[in-house]
């Protein structure tokens, strides 16, 4: 592990309880270094082998810690004290995020949330504190959806949202999820019981890089999340007419890929112009049969739309689809949209906020109340439990990509929040 001395934040009311900044800081190198790249990326999709390695990695790591780990039939990994338990009289704070990445993304977006969750873990079992509630670490499966395009696997599966999964998911090549699944711990054939009821958890916490400028803009150390944005993927699917570059007439053409270019401007528009939702993206294409000297006959594309507010969304889905309707006439091609993604927006807990709020002042940090615009695992658990989210400031605000950093000060302030809301809550 590399070394990061110095970096304990002073205890407060918690008496001398504190996370160890440097311990923290090297499992979060050494997990870098599984998918990592010359140029700082990481490439962890959900399920794939690095995928698998992380998983095994952390498990190494919280059992030479003395706690217990588990993978349940989603394939989520949960991480116990000895003593801990689950059951009515003792209900659990869950406290986490996921290991997976996206191709060549950050090392900091999920992973340190689960890093920092064990941390927390292993802070109260070695300093023997008793707790209300089970506190128990979890890495959840899948959350990007990078490799097999059903984000929040995890989180929905231990939701009990399983109407709202494929019955048998494939990759975007069409390999089946379930040996994937088998190889990661998990049995499609038992995902009910990974399912956890409402009441079985009192809270469920979530520390993350921000993703965003606004804390470093503003000066601020933590970010107090106080709504997690919506998110609608549409899966679009535009069929033309194939034809040699040369020797097809212009006017004749039935050209899917330039009714895609204006597509993506009528994208573009949503969320510039026209204002009808925060954000709107086409960041997947696929041009068949992609040949410099020939008019496609078929191509693919991803529409993602996201707002904070469920309205909002609907009607930037329907002005959407007017428009490609209108497209597909003028450009004499065949349009069929499919909803593959939608998550409503979901405000946070107003007794974990304040929980936040109290351990960042207790800390001496400056806090900043703000809005997520990524999706999270804590939008799904909310299905049932009260949700908190946690930010730490991202320099130049940028994710998902290799040159996505956090100053190491700011990711041990953010475990120290962690480690005092969950004693409060």
């Amino acid at each position: 592990m590399s070394d990061h001395p110095g970096l304990a934040l002073a205890p407060g009311a918690a008496g001398d309880l504190r996370v160890n900044g440097s311990r923290l800081l090297g499992r979060l190198d050494d997990l870098a270094a599984i998918g990592g790249s010359r140029d700082g990326g990481v490439t962890r999709m959900g399920f794939s082998p690095e995928d698998r390695q992380a998983r095994a990695y952390v498990v190494q790591e919280a059992t030479a810690a003395g706690l217990r780990t588990r993978i349940d039939a989603g394939g989520n990994l949960l991480i116990r004290r000895p003593s801990g338990h689950r059951g009515v009289e003792r209900p659990a704070v869950l406290v986490g995020s996921h290991l997976d990445t996206v191709a060549q993304g950050g090392r900091l977006d999920g992973a340190y949330g689960v890093i920092a969750a064990l941390e927390v873990l292993q802070t109260l079992h070695e300093g023997g504190v008793a707790t209300g509630c089970e506190i128990i670490a979890i890495a959840f499966a899948n959350e990007e959806g990078a490799l097999f395009p059903q984000p929040f696997w995890g989180s929905m599966v231990l939701t009990g949202q399983l109407d709202a999964l494929p019955s048998e998911p494939q990759d975007s090549s069409g390999k089946p999820l379930r040996q994937a699944l088998e190889l990661a711990g998990g049995d499609m054939a038992r995902l009910a019981t990974a399912v956890w009821p409402p009441g079985s958890c009192t809270a469920y916490l979530e520390l993350h890089v921000e993703q965003g400028p606004v804390l470093q803009r503003r000066g601020r150390r933590i970010g107090v999340v106080d709504s997690i944005t919506g998110r609608t993927l549409l899966r679009v699917q535009m069929q033309g007419r194939a034809g040699h570059a040369g020797t097809t007439p212009m006017g004749g053409r039935q050209d899917p890929l330039v009714v895609a270019a204006q597509a993506v401007l009528a994208v573009k528009a949503l969320a510039g112009a026209e204002q009808l939702c925060r954000v709107a993206t086409v960041g997947w294409m696929d041009v068949r049969p992609n040949s410099p000297n020939t008019v496609p006959d078929v191509v693919r594309l991803d529409v993602d739309l996201r707002d904070s507010d469920h309205g909002r969304l609907a009607e930037a889905e329907e002005a959407l689809r007017r428009k490609l309707a209108l497209l597909a006439r003028r450009g004499d091609v065949q349009i069929s949209v499919e909803a593959a993604v939608r998550t409503d927006p979901v405000p946070t807990d107003p007794r974990l906020r304040h929980a936040i709020e109290a351990s960042a002042a207790e800390l001496g940090l400056a806090h900043e109340t703000l809005a997520s615009g990524a999706g999270h695992d804590a939008q799904i658990m909310a299905a049932i439990t009260p949700v908190g989210m946690i930010f730490v400031p991202s320099i130049d605000g940028v994710s998902h990509v290799p040159s996505e950093r956090t100053a190491p000060e700011d990711l041990v302030a953010g475990a120290e929040v962690l480690l005092r809301t969950v004693l409060r809550v």
